[in-house]
């Protein structure tokens, strides 16, 4: 399969995976918040395609795109939301509080700002164990207003340590937008002021940010400074749950529209339908994941709720 190929089959499974969430979420039986990424699968999948499988990844609370691109187990992640055994982190940590120390996925945690110190710190690792070990941390544009956002900035360019932050810029915060947030000024612009090599990416061009990660990560195995990589993106649906919230207001009339018809996966999609076995190779691929996702939603369903003997000894041992 050639790179494009790949790239947009990776977006397109994270786009159906998230889908059949958001459908069977109705039912009950996921008892834990989600944040979907739909929409924003440009980002995770151009990163993360070009990061070595020993580099780590950090995530948010907004995870399961980052996951599934770093090469995530998908029957690991569903148990993982569906509260079984068998999940990423035994059932107990839910959708926002994965980890996967098999694909170096090293973290995700529903607080703000709380992987980037922890990514900062696992660089500090990579440089004294003498590792040519990238760490890439994600966040949304809302982490520019936490303090230790700058404070682990200024560590991490004090020491030239290898952190990829890469700001998933999709213009709001819950349900507040940027400009109410924060002054008019670019966020990279910030994050050079600290004394990062800034890049900048359209987070609905997977080829773009691949390109612009690939770059950044050669200049952090060389020893350069941090790299910070802003994609501009969006999110189609409500901040936390299965729906569709644009009805509430928040947002300006036709801008949820203007997005979507840039949708990321449409983009590569009306390049691949232009080659002679583009559709069919789409259509083949539409029915891979679809069986796929369906074998492990089985499997969650199945599998084995931990039981409170258990629960406690992962707690407290």
């Amino acid at each position: 399969m050639n790179e494009i190929r790949k790239l947009y089959r990776d977006m397109l499974r994270i786009r159906m995976v998230e889908e059949a969430i958001a459908e069977r979420y109705r039912e009950q039986e996921m008892r834990c918040p989600i944040h979907l990424s739909i929409g924003q699968e440009g980002v995770a999948v151009g990163v993360c395609s070009a990061l070595a499988g020993d580099d780590g990844v950090f995530s948010n609370h907004r995870a399961h795109a980052h996951y599934l691109a770093k090469g995530g187990n998908l029957k690991a992640m569903l148990a993982e939301i569906y509260g079984m055994e068998e999940g990423c982190c035994r059932g107990i940590g839910g959708s926002m509080h994965m980890i996967d120390p098999a694909v170096d996925f090293l973290g995700a945690v529903p607080i703000v700002g709380a992987t980037i110190p922890l990514a900062v710190g696992a660089a500090w690792a990579a440089r004294l164990q003498g590792l040519q070990r990238v760490i890439a941390v994600f966040f949304g544009d809302g982490t520019f207003e936490e303090g230790v956002m700058h404070e682990s900035i200024n560590f991490a360019v004090l020491h030239s340590l290898p952190v990829l932050f890469v700001c998933e810029n999709n213009l709001y915060a819950c349900y507040t937008r940027l400009s109410s947030r924060q002054p008019d000024r670019p966020i990279h612009g910030i994050a050079a002021a600290h004394g990062c090599q800034v890049l900048t990416a359209n987070g609905n061009d997977v080829e773009a940010v691949f390109a612009a990660t690939t770059g950044a990560v050669q200049a952090l195995r060389a020893g350069g400074r941090p790299v910070f990589l802003e994609c501009a993106t969006y999110r189609w649906r409500e901040h936390c749950g299965p729906n569709w919230d644009d009805d509430l207001g928040y947002r300006p009339a036709g801008e949820l529209a203007n997005w979507q018809a840039h949708c990321p996966i449409h983009r590569l999609q009306e390049r691949l339908t232009a080659e002679a076995d583009g559709a069919a190779f789409i259509a083949q691929a539409k029915i891979e994941i679809a069986a796929e996702i369906d074998g492990a939603i089985a499997a969650a369903i199945g599998g084995t709720h931990p039981c409170d003997q258990n629960l406690a000894g992962y707690l407290h041992g």
